[in-house]
This record gives C-alpha cells, structure tokens and sequence, in this order.
C-alpha cells in the first residue's frame, strides 16, 4: 500500500537593496544588488520551506525560524532547509518531488539554475531530478518588473514512510 501523500505551498518575497548579496537557492547569483532580510535572504530557499512545512502541517518558516533569532542572522538557508529536512524525516515523511517559479525580472536566472537545483538536493537527499526551478520576470510590471525585489513560489510534495 502507497503511503499518504501530501501537497504544500510557498511564497516568499525580498526587497532588493545595496550592499547584499543577492543568494537563490543557496548560490551567490553576481549582482549589483542582493535581497533585505535576517538571513541571507534566500527566498527561493524560504519558499521551499514553507512548501515542505506546510506540506507536512508544521507550521510556517516564521514560527520555525523567527527574525531576530542570532542563530540565524546573515546565515545560509540551506541550514534551515537540512532543520527542515531532519524534521520531515522525524515524523516519517520524504519528498517526492519541488516545484519553483521565481520571479525576478534582473538578473538572468537561466545559467545559476543547475546549481541550485544540486544545492537543494544535496541539501535534501534527493535526487536532482526532483527539482524542477523556473524563472520569469514580471513583464515590467509590479515591484517585480520595476526591479523592486525577487517573488518566489514554490509547490512541494511530500509521502509518508
């Protein structure tokens, strides 16, 4: 018998600003500038948590991960993603497969693409092939096409073991 499968959701948005680095998917993307947040501000990496909690009905990032926290200011979110994956595997859940559509409308996303998506693998223990990552822009539309910040959406689904 297959075991019980489940579906979550992600959203996560920064503002883009001076003086950061702009990191996706746990890579340093060249930019002039990078994303305002706690952490290193991964929203891609703060999507996919938030899909692979709220797949598993624990909660949101927020309550995980909270700003303000010295543990985690200026950390990578590759750490709270492998927090997130021990969770998963404490309550007898793996992940199928994650789905990601971020939205920025600088910089190309296309050639950084390949090495997120092995950065969350190996973060996850899954398999490359279970990771699909688009990009787009916002057409010049919204703070996403006048380059105000980076939006990022992402579907993840998870079986218990």
């Amino acid at each position: 018998m297959a075991g019980k499968i489940r579906i979550g959701t992600g959203y996560d948005v920064h503002p883009l600003v001076a003086g950061r680095k702009l990191i996706l998917g746990g890579v340093e993307v060249p930019y002039s500038r990078g994303l305002d947040g706690w952490s290193d501000a991964d929203a891609l990496t703060h999507a996919v948590i938030d899909a692979l909690l709220g797949a598993a009905a624990l909660g949101d990032i927020g309550s995980h991960f909270p700003p303000g926290n010295p543990r985690y200011k200026d950390s990578s979110s590759l750490l709270m993603l492998a927090e997130v994956k021990d969770q998963l595997s404490q309550k007898h859940w793996e992940i199928g497969n994650i789905d990601v559509m971020v939205l920025a409308e600088e910089p190309r996303l296309k050639e950084y693409i390949p090495m997120m998506i092995e950065r969350l693998a190996r973060t996850l223990g899954i398999l490359s092939s279970d990771i699909s990552i688009k990009a787009g822009t916002g057409e010049k539309m919204g703070f996403v096409g006048r380059g105000e910040g980076i939006a990022v959406q992402a579907v993840a689904l998870i079986q218990s073991i």
